[in-house]
């Protein structure tokens, strides 16, 4: 389940209830607070603070569950009427992982799914930035890539991508995901500099990052003026 931001007045504006209430979505199932506490490194009491916090707004229900011996104990999970953020809950992050699993990673599929990157970069590329540096720039920060840029000696353009948004889809298949990424590099440059060329696209281990995107034929920014 993925969480929505949180607005500062809202329950999951709190870090470890955001954290509990995730651990209860992908777990899918009840779970105790001997269990969540370890989970978490939490105290117990401090979980049963929290669930409770939890419970009051509607998140997540708790029953009794009989042991074989001893009295019942509680145990929580994610309420069926739960609204987070106040909104139905969404799993984008499973999806794209099922999607990834689904494809298969054959010649005929991989080309479809390069144009339908390419495709994407198209729509995605910015049409108010004041470069082309500037548009790539602002582009793979909105897509979470934490991304450095650096410009070499013959004027070509390294990409080096520090964080990887999409490594649990990666992890499924990430043959399909990474051609799919560069579509969208090439999508990007048929909108923002045609004559452009992506001359390298090197995928590394999800975890790790720094996959590399090597550009030809984008011109460097004008120089700025300091600010005053």
């Amino acid at each position: 389940m993925d969480l929505p931001y949180a607005d500062p007045d809202d329950v999951l504006a709190q870090a470890t209830r955001a954290r509990l209430f995730a651990l209860l979505g992908d777990r899918g199932r009840p779970a105790g607070i001997e269990e969540l506490a370890q989970r978490l490194g939490l105290h117990p009491n401090g979980v049963r603070f929290h669930l409770d916090r939890l419970l009051e707004a509607g998140l997540v229900e708790r029953r009794r569950a009989p042991q074989a011996r001893g009295r019942p104990r509680d145990e929580w999970s994610v309420s069926a009427e739960a609204l987070p953020g106040g909104n139905p809950p969404r799993a984008y992050g499973d999806l794209a992982r099922w999607l990834a699993r689904a494809i298969p990673p054959t010649p005929g599929r991989l080309r479809d799914v390069e144009r339908a990157g390419r495709e994407i970069g198209r729509e995605l590329a910015p049409s108010d930035a004041p470069s082309t540096e500037d548009a790539l720039r602002d582009t793979m920060t909105g897509m979470g890539f934490q991304h450095h840029l650096e410009r070499g000696h013959s004027g070509r353009l390294s990409c080096s991508l520090r964080n990887c948004p999409y490594r649990d889809s990666v992890k499924e298949n990430q043959e399909v995901v990474c051609t799919l990424h560069r579509g969208i590099a090439r999508g990007l440059l048929d909108v923002l500099e045609p004559r452009a060329k992506l001359v390298d696209f090197v995928p590394n281990d999800p975890d790790i990052a720094g996959c590399l995107i090597e550009l030809e034929g984008v011109p460097a920014p004008p120089e700025r003026e300091a600010p005053a």
